[in-house]
Formats: structure tokens, sequence, C-alpha cells
């Protein structure tokens, strides 16, 4: 990553950098915002939220692929970038040049917080349905999941910023693998796995989230306030087997009949 860095390179990294703190911005209001009354830009940002997480991992995601790709056909080489997450990494390794690493660590430790929020907005999107809703379960397992992978890439970004020769973290056996084959084969393997597997349980969850989408959607209308009967709805008792209930709201059949 030696060379001049160029503009295109400084704001794509200022870009996307941007795009992880926009949407943990939007994390945390929708965290508050949920616990008051409905309000009609909460359902819509969480769509948002989740949108932009799904867009944040595919691009991610292929950027794993092509790295365990080029190992397939070069395992003897060292670690590969495509041209675009080397230009990012370049770009956010203008922090500290003296470090050549730390960009690349940056990179993969914002990607990996972009696609948390992505996970976290299924949660919280989830969040005004009571009962059991499958995208909300799957949700949660992602967000304990891809915490964890985020936290080892917070380990290896920090010790990589500190000075360490070499990054550490499970994905590198805490620095006592020596560079070379070796040590990418594992790196690039770990978390082409890692992510492979984060990638697959965020796609089960959006499949859920769409087929239960209307239990989902009944949770943010207004005007549908208190659990007793009235015109044209139920009281709680009567609900019918299979029904999930939302808060302010009348029960609301799951499409998977639970």
């Amino acid at each position: 990553m030696g060379g001049a860095v160029s503009l295109v390179e400084t704001w794509g990294a200022v870009v996307f950098i941007g795009w992880a703190v926009v949407m943990w911005a939007a994390v945390v209001v929708l965290a508050f915002a949920n616990r008051g009354p409905v309000r009609p830009w909460l359902f819509r940002t969480a769509v948002v939220l989740i949108g932009l997480g799904v867009i944040g991992q595919v691009g991610h995601f292929q950027e794993h692929v092509a790295q365990a790709g080029y190992w397939v056909a070069n395992p003897y080489a060292p670690a590969w970038m495509t041209p675009w997450g080397d230009g990012l990494a370049r770009g956010m390794g203008q922090v500290d040049p003296a470090k050549p690493a730390l960009g690349m660590e940056i990179l993969h430790l914002t990607g990996n917080f972009v696609f948390l929020a992505g996970l976290v907005g299924i949660v919280q999107i989830t969040r005004r349905a009571t009962g059991h809703l499958k995208s909300r379960k799957w949700g949660r397992m992602g967000v304990w999941m891809q915490g964890l992978h985020g936290l080892e890439h917070v380990v290896l970004t920090v010790s990589v910023a500190l000075g360490a020769s070499r990054a550490v973290g499970l994905s590198t056996w805490f620095g006592a693998i020596d560079p070379g084959p070796a040590l990418v084969t594992y790196r690039v393997w770990w978390h082409f796995v890692a992510n492979l597997i984060g990638t697959a349980i965020l796609a089960v969850a959006v499949y859920h989230l769409w087929r239960e989408r209307r239990a989902v959607r009944a949770g943010y209308e207004e005007g549908r306030e208190g659990d007793g009967g009235g015109p044209g709805r139920p009281a709680r008792g009567g609900a019918a087997p299979g029904a999930v209930w939302v808060r302010g709201g009348a029960p609301v059949s799951s499409p998977s009949g639970r």
C-alpha cells in the first residue's frame, strides 16, 4: 500500500467511516425512541438501517470471497485485497502512515460494525411486536455472533495502532504465527468462515422479517393503543391460535402459524 494516496481514496475512506457513524447514531436513536410512544419515522428508520447493513455486508463479504479465491489460486502468495478494498485501506491508513497495516485493520473494523448495526436494526424493528418472531430470534443470534467478531477486529486494530509488530487476535493466534503462508492461510480462512456464518444468519433473519412483516408493521400503526377489545378488535383472550400480539394493537397472524 505504498505511494501517494489519491483524493478519491481519501474521500472514499471518509464516506465509509461516516456511513458507519451515521448507522450507529441511528441505532442509538432507535434504542431510546422505541422505549416511548410510536413515532411515524421509527419504522422507516429501522428499515433504512437494515437496508444499509445488508448493502454493507454484501460489499464486505465479497472482499472476503475474493481473498479466499485468490488464496486458492495462490496459496503461498502474500495476502491480497481487491483494488477498491486496497484503495479504502490506503485512505484510512493516513491516520498513521508509519503503520502500513493499520488502514487494512480499520477498513475491516468499519465493515464489521456496519454489518453489526444492520443486525441491531432487525432486533429494534421487531421490538414492538410481542410473541415468538423468528426474525427477532435470528437477529439476536446475529448480534451476538457479530458482536464477538467485531470485538476480534477491535483487538486486531488496537494492537496495530499501539505499535505491535503484527496484529494480535484470535485470527492471528495472538501473534504467535510467524508472517508467511501459514499466517495468511489461517487468517484468510478464519475471517472468510466467520463472515460466511454471519452472512447466512443475516439472510435467514431478513427472510423471516419479510414473512413476518405484517406483524412487525402492525406494532408501529398509530391509534391502536390498549390490549382490550374495541370495535372490530377482539380482546386478548379471543386471539386465534398462532397469532402474534403487537404492543398497542390486536393480534396478527404469524405467517409461520406460531
